[in-house]
């Protein structure tokens, strides 16, 4: 790790890295060496679960883009590209695991020697030259960012921009901020340099592990799963989809009838919607009919293709419910039965089976939101507030109704130290870097409380007045004198409201005590 011209502080800094590696190597347990091996069993033959359900999923796509070309063939020539670019990949980190334990003789029960297997000098001197990967260190590094760039040239626009960003991370091979070594190190030499042999080889079966979720997670991706895993259209399931879920008498009930993996090229033969045949559009039809009397009524049917010489009729069965025309309103508030002073209460207002735009709403400190029927409503002095709604009916005739809140102050937070309320133990240097903090317990809002000053009293002591949510030095410096046993209390905490429009002063924090173990 000496190597290139380094300062004399860098020097000092390697060579106590070295023997930090050393001191590990030597006090690395047996049980320590034999978890490895576990982990790395269990992690080859979930491997090889991998392999088998990708194999499946990618038979399915297989049968799927000879049945339909159009629909399926462009895809599983990416795929095809994809796995087998997986495949070398695996195979070239099996021929370094294969090198690297060729001296380790397998035992009866087929595994690796795991105890014996903690020196890591064959991958050293393999990988690395000095404080530089060697060739063939270069050459694995290389391979790993080759194999994202492949990925993405080969995927283009059909692996998503999340996806994309998951295989680069899961892949990414840049320094990591050592705090053994209080340093910054090159990936190769975090993960692997001075490593037991059997550390590496669990993390190359890892990696192994990673390409074929990376190859699952692309057809997966693609396909949506259940588009790969469709052999035949009877895994298409026809969707009815009103207009809206309930109608007036004399409206006409309008909706259409979806299958539930739409596709353009699909069009049936006939489709008939409750004994009448109606047209048959791409991968969907178009009904209507009179809506009847007021109750729940079935919608049934079936879309009927030609496959393979046969007829395949995809069952319809659906329902509506045909109510009358509203005489009230629906008003209810989304977070709670009241509304608290000084918030934005975020309400839902609607008359059932009216348009949000011929619904209006009044109340003192009610504005409208984003969204169908939002609203916010943030009231002001009193007890209670009114909420009035009126509204036009498709006849034109006009229809209102009401409703009375409750208003109520928001309750005061508790203290906390460190996140957690209440009587807490421990040591003092805990307390000296903790922030001072306050929560609303049971609250159904999510309310973000900044501590701005609070008193910090050690028995025996005055009290001592802090600005902010951390304890200064005038602190540190009673709590020095402190002893096991003493209760540290924390209280006239004071507060406000972070990352909302509340227009209000918190009530005072309730105190929380810091016990001295």
């Amino acid at each position: 790790m000496a190597g290139g011209k380094l300062t004399p502080r860098q020097k000092m800094i390697n060579l106590m890295y070295l023997v930090f590696i050393a001191m590990l190597a030597l006090n690395m347990s047996k049980e320590v060496l034999t978890a490895f091996g576990i982990l790395n069993n269990k992690i080859v033959e979930s491997n090889s679960v991998a392999d088998v359900r990708n194999d499946s999923s990618f038979q399915q796509l297989a049968q799927k883009a000879q049945d339909q070309p159009l629909q399926f063939g462009a895809k599983k020539e990416k795929v095809d590209k994809i796995r087998a670019l997986c495949k070398e990949y695996t195979t070239y980190i099996e021929k370094l695991k294969t090198d690297f334990t060729k001296e380790y003789p397998l035992n009866e029960d087929g595994n690796l020697p795991f105890e014996s297997m903690d020196k890591g000098d064959k991958v050293d001197e393999k990988w690395f030259e000095g404080d530089k990967p060697s060739k063939d260190g270069q050459e694995f590094l290389d391979r790993m960012r080759n194999f994202v760039e492949k990925v993405k040239e080969i995927g283009g626009s059909a692996i998503s921009e999340p996806e994309l960003k998951k295989i680069q991370n899961r892949f990414a091979t840049m320094p990591v901020k050592s705090k053994s070594a209080g340093a910054t190190l090159n990936w190769l030499d975090y993960n692997f340099k001075g490593f037991p042999l059997i550390a590496t080889i669990t993390k190359l079966s890892q990696l192994q592990s990673d390409i074929k979720t990376t190859e699952s997670d692309i057809i997966a991706g693609m396909f949506q799963s259940d588009l790969v895993a469709a052999a035949s259209l009877t895994a298409y399931q026809p969707i009815v989809v009103p207009e809206k879920t309930a109608f007036f008498q004399g409206e006409a009930v309008k909706g259409k009838i979806i299958l539930g993996k739409f596709d353009p090229n699909l069009v049936a033969k006939s489709v008939v919607v409750n004994g009448v045949s109606v047209p048959a559009k791409a991968g969907q039809a178009d009904f209507s009919f009179g809506a009847g009397a007021v109750g729940e009524h079935e919608i049934t049917g079936s879309f009927n293709f030609d496959e393979n010489g046969k007829v395949i009729s995809l069952p319809i069965k659906g329902n509506y419910v045909v109510v009358p025309q509203p005489k009230s309103a629906n008003i209810s508030a989304d977070k709670m039965n009241v509304v608290y002073r000084g918030l934005p209460n975020p309400m839902t207002i609607s008359f059932a089976g009216i348009s949000d735009d011929k619904v209006s709403a009044s109340a003192p400190g009610l504005t409208r939101a984003t969204g169908t029927g939002k609203y916010n409503l943030n009231p002001g002095s009193g007890t209670e507030v009114k909420v009035s709604v009126t509204a036009k009916l498709p006849d034109g005739k006009p229809v209102s109704d009401s409703k009375i809140f409750r208003i109520k102050n928001i309750p005061a937070p508790a203290g906390a130290i460190g996140g957690v309320t209440g009587v807490q133990k421990g040591a003092k240097s805990r307390l000296e870097v903790s922030q001072i903090s306050a929560q609303l317990q049971d609250f159904l809002y999510d309310l973000n409380f900044q501590v701005t000053r609070f008193s910090f009293k050690v028995p025996g002591q005055a009290a001592i007045i802090v600005s902010g949510d951390r304890v200064n030095a005038q602190c540190k410096a009673a709590l020095a004198r402190a002893t096991k046993g003493d209760q540290i209390s924390i209280f006239d905490i004071k507060t406000k409201i972070m990352g909302t429009t509340a227009n209000i002063v918190p009530k005072d924090a309730a105190p929380v005590i810091y016990e001295i173990q």
